[in-house]
């Protein structure tokens, strides 16, 4: 019974290890016999693929990382020698960090990093050692939170520093006022001599803001100019805020074109450039984005050979570049049939707004 038993033991052991042996085989030939159509699949290949697209990734952040030294163009709102808040394109390092907006606020900081860059005549409008804490955009505002130094300035320096600040802000896409804050906190007025700010500030309050009392101001438009100034050999441009006076029917453009002959007056320290006597002969008219200027002959720095002088062409376009829709000016002169500048170059078509004026925002 016992070698009975013990056959009938080792039969089923071998017959164990056979049927196993079996069902591996199968496993290990499914494995190997592939789908119909099926392709090969190269690892090395794959892996290859993943580190060439990571190494493109790589060099495209590279790419996207300033090089050392790189420069980039900005306008900043700076006060020149006559304490006129004025527009200056200054050169300044690309930040790592692309906080462009913060950068060109920074940069108007007294003793900060503009200091070694500043023009002649010109000084930064921030307090030293204000610090800019945050920056964060709610649909077209700005709010700017800034350090406790921001206090520390003169009551006559309040809203030329908000002007420097909203005029640098709103050039950047979108951006159409500022709204400010100390330290974490909403500002409704300004800590020195409380103006109002509490909806914030925005463009359509002025730059350099001349008073006219002799204008009603329910029946005017504020509009800003630019007049030529001088600081030793550098000529700039000042925007200068003022009120016109325009009833219902009157030509704006011509009021302005007057306003700019009649000069910036004397608080603002810019030049005239226009001659005495100077006029519109015909209404102005705009067509198609352009503002047709028609003047008499007072108007050229040289009747005999028909030049007009560069700076009044430049105040001229410059001040009308601003107005919505005007993209290109058509100055003319009666009986000039052929008009140049001082450099002799001959208006052959419209200046366009875009030669002095930049119309795509930072």
């Amino acid at each position: 019974m016992k070698a009975r038993g013990l056959l009938l033991l080792l039969m089923a052991i071998c017959l164990s290890m056979l049927l196993t042996g079996c069902f591996k085989g199968e496993q290990t030939l499914k494995e190997l016999d592939p789908p119909k159509n099926a392709k090969a699949v190269d690892g090395n290949k794959e892996t290859k693929k993943t580190d060439k697209q990571s190494n493109e990734k790589s060099e495209k952040d590279k790419a996207d990382e300033p090089t050392p030294g790189e420069t980039v163009a900005r306008q900043l709102y700076l006060l020149d020698s006559n304490k006129m808040v004025v527009p200056q394109t200054l050169e300044l390092p690309v930040p790592e960090s692309r906080e462009v907006a913060k950068q060109a606020l920074e940069y108007l900081v007294k003793d900060g990093p503009v200091t070694s860059i500043l023009p002649n005549g010109f000084q930064a409008v921030l307090p030293a050692g204000t610090e800019v804490l945050g920056l964060k955009t709610e649909g077209d505002t700005m709010i700017v939170d800034v350090s406790e130094e921001f206090k520390n300035y003169k009551a006559e320096d309040e809203v030329k520093i908000l002007e420097a600040m909203t005029h640098t802000l709103t050039q950047f896409d979108n951006i159409k006022r500022m709204k400010l804050w100390i330290n974490g906190y909403p500002q409704n007025e300004m800590p020195v001599n409380g103006t109002p700010i509490g909806k914030g500030y925005s463009n359509a309050n002025g730059i350099n803001l001349v008073e006219n009392e002799a204008v009603d101001l329910v029946d005017s438009k504020a509009v800003t100019m630019y007049f030529p100034a001088e600081h030793n050999d550098t000529r700039y441009y000042v925007p200068v805020t003022s009120h016109i006076e325009v009833d219902e029917g009157d030509n704006l453009y011509e009021k302005m074109v007057n306003a700019l002959i009649d000069g910036p007056g004397y608080r603002t320290q810019a030049l005239q450039v226009f001659n005495s006597g100077a006029a519109l002969i015909k209404e102005p008219s705009l067509k198609d984005g352009v503002l047709n200027l028609t003047f008499n002959q007072k108007i050229l720095k040289d009747a005999d050979k028909g030049v007009i002088s560069d700076e009044v062409i430049e105040t001229i376009v410059r001040t009308m570049a601003a107005q919505k829709g005007i993209k290109a000016v058509n100055l003319q002169v009666d009986k000039v049939d052929k008009l140049v500048n001082e450099n002799g170059q001959t208006f052959n078509e419209p200046v366009l707004t875009d030669k002095y004026i930049k119309s795509k925002k930072l």
